[in-house]
């Protein structure tokens, strides 16, 4: 299980095993539905019911039970096995039910303005430096065609 703490403006993030989570008090969204939604009336009532034995995934044998206690879905038959308990939980948990993916790169660091600013101002400053060294050229050129030196195709 993966904590997340946010002291002081800064995020710590935790690994835990599901025991020593369980001992410190950390519960998932998960928790206590592996008994079902009878157990927690008849918990409230204060009535003692056996638990029949739950329905099982056909690809990987995984029942709804062992997915809420493991907090991992067995395989990908699973969602359309347990769609039924899972999608709530799935919209709750992520605002939809609809997978998104990642952008490629989304997880590189971005380029700020500041610095495409300075390369902005580089690539700019080498334009300048390569327009008056072509002008020069240009120029000289001219100069040596006046004087009868050369014709304007010659460096």
């Amino acid at each position: 299980m993966k904590i997340k703490t946010i002291v002081n403006g800064r995020l710590t993030e935790y690994a835990l095993c599901a025991a020593c989570a369980h001992r410190l008090g950390y519960t998932t969204l998960l928790s206590g539905l592996d008994r079902g939604f009878g157990s927690v009336f008849s918990d409230f009532l204060g009535e003692e019911q056996s638990e029949p034995e739950g329905e099982r995934c056909p690809q990987c044998g995984a029942t709804f039970e062992e997915i809420a206690r493991t907090n991992r879905v067995g395989c990908a038959r699973c969602y359309e096995t347990f769609a039924d308990r899972l999608l709530p939980i799935v919209q709750r948990l992520y605002g939809s039910d609809i997978h998104c993916g990642k952008t490629p790169g989304e997880n590189l660091p971005q380029p700020q303005p500041q610095s495409q600013l300075v390369l902005m101002q580089e690539v700019l400053r080498q334009a300048v430096e390569q327009e008056k060294e072509e002008r020069q050229t240009l120029l000289l050129q001219e100069s040596l065609r006046r004087l009868g030196g050369g014709s304007s195709d010659e460096p």
